[in-house]
């Protein structure tokens, strides 16, 4: 049952070839048994999984056969669930429990999806590795000696060692993309306000986007169906009618024009990853596809706007987490300043300090104009780089990630050279648009992804040239040995 998708077990609960609740007590066990060598999960909410499992196995017996009706699914652990722990990984939140539940936690669970727990990442979304949860980092199932990337870590972890067969991410900079790239998944980072943000604690508010990692585009298609559309609690929720996702995957690529930006082919780029791409694009020429050289001339500075633009976000957003209202507070504070100062200084890691502090540098005065408001200028320069580029074309193909992924600790001391990781995934987050990653080859054992990128709202365009690509290649149904 757990080498199923999402897709395959809507069919086989609506065919009653086994039940949600034999389902569900089956991936708890995988949960149990070998998770402890991969650590993907903070939290494991068996007795209110069983508890949905039951539910959805009533519904069905009386009739309703609903798509998502008794699919188990894990959520990142930054999306608030009533009554369930939501830490972000930080010892800060470590004893914070939800009084309320997301948006996109909220939709799943409307139409039946079975939530088995909260899965693990990089402290308050803050890393490309996993490595700065408070719990300790997730390890890739297809070398657990390398990390799986980040920040959506533990999700990415958890559906490619087939312990769930989806889950809920975050992608502020590439965080659903690069972990789907290094572990053999489909990830999506719908268009800025897509989904909604309401519930899904705070990193960077202008960049952070809930999305999906899956095995499939089919699979992503169904979730994204079910959780897109405005939410009135989220002031940057778009106003834009939903599309028939699953309508779109059926699709022929005809006709279909995707850029190839010069600045992706650079020597920063692992010449196998290379390799990859060019077999990509020639399977995609095969199912009709026409490709066209395009320039993205501003994506160089892409990661030093980010980092500066993020970074202060995150100073701001974070200055709520003090002591007082709830979270972490240090023993015995001598005055309201000592109660700040060791709460803050005990409750967050080093990188969530070291992003703190370059964003209030950033912000500072005399600093502001040379820093922050010149990577907003670059922000816009980048957001017309897409608006441009598409005019020509309906999409942009490129690699996900540089390089592979690396081993656990070797880059922890070194922050700009993980930083640079991101080159190839922060751009669509400047500019808001919607980008996927699937998977698309091996290297030593380890898979690789291709990302696509789409205009605004055109999420269903993505979906469909994956779906045809997964038509034609096997690279997503490939298993880690042992899972």
């Amino acid at each position: 049952m757990h080498q199923l998708t999402l897709t395959d077990i809507s069919k086989a609960l609506a065919a009653k070839q086994f039940s949600a609740r034999e389902l569900t007590t089956h991936l708890l066990a995988r949960i149990e048994q070998l998770d402890p060598q991969l650590n993907s999960f903070i939290t494991v909410s068996k007795e209110s999984a069983l508890q949905q499992a039951d539910a959805a196995d009533e519904l069905r017996s009386s009739g309703i056969n609903a798509p998502l009706l008794g699919l188990p699914i894990a959520h990142k652990d930054l999306f608030c669930t009533e009554g369930v722990r939501t830490s972000c990984a930080s010892k800060t939140l470590d004893n914070f429990i939800a009084p309320y539940t997301a948006t996109v936690v909220d939709k799943l669970n409307k139409v039946g999806c079975i939530s088995l727990g909260k899965l693990n990442m990089d402290e308050f979304a803050m890393g490309s590795s996993g490595e700065t949860s408070f719990y300790g980092p997730s390890k890739n199932p297809w070398d657990t000696q390398r990390i799986p990337g980040g920040s959506s870590s533990g999700s990415a972890v958890a559906v490619a060692a087939r312990l769930v067969p989806a889950s809920t991410g975050s992608d502020s900079g590439g965080s659903i993309r690069q972990p789907a790239a290094f572990t053999g998944l489909t990830g999506i980072k719908p268009t800025y306000g897509r989904i909604s943000r309401w519930g899904m604690t705070a990193y960077a508010s202008s960049f952070d986007q809930a999305g999906f990692l899956a095995h499939n585009a089919e699979d992503c298609a169904m979730l994204l169906q079910a959780t897109a559309g405005f939410d009135e609690r989220d002031s940057t929720s778009a106003q834009q009618q939903v599309d028939d996702y699953a309508a779109a995957l059926s699709l022929p690529l005809q006709g279909l024009r995707i850029g190839l930006p010069k600045e992706y082919f650079s020597s920063d780029l692992d010449s196998r990853i290379g390799d990859v791409v060019n077999n990509s694009i020639e399977q995609l020429k095969q199912l009709g596809a026409t490709f066209v050289d395009i320039s993205l001339p501003s994506l160089p500075h892409a990661v030093s706007a980010y980092y500066v633009i993020a970074s202060a976000e995150a100073s701001t957003n974070l200055a709520r987490f003090d002591g007082v209202r709830f979270g972490h507070r240090c023993e015995n504070p001598q005055n309201l300043e000592d109660l700040y100062l060791r709460s803050r200084d005990e409750a967050f890691g080093k990188e969530v300090k070291r992003r703190i502090m370059i964003g209030t540098y950033a912000l500072s005065t005399g600093y502001y104009d040379a820093y922050y408001l010149k990577a907003q200028k670059i922000r816009r320069l980048i957001k017309n780089d897409f608006v441009s580029a598409f005019k020509d074309v309906d999409l942009i193909l490129g690699p996900t990630t540089p390089n592979l992924p690396w081993l656990i600790g070797s880059k922890i001391d070194d922050p700009v050279a993980a930083y640079l990781e991101d080159i190839y995934t922060v751009p669509a987050n400047l500019a808001g648009i919607p980008g996927l990653s699937m998977p698309a080859g091996m290297i030593d054992g380890l898979p690789v992804g291709v990302q696509l990128l789409a205009p605004y709202f055109q999420e269903a365009r993505l979906l469909q040239v994956a779906h045809q690509f997964q038509q034609h290649t096997d690279w997503h149904a490939r298993t880690p040995a042992g899972f």
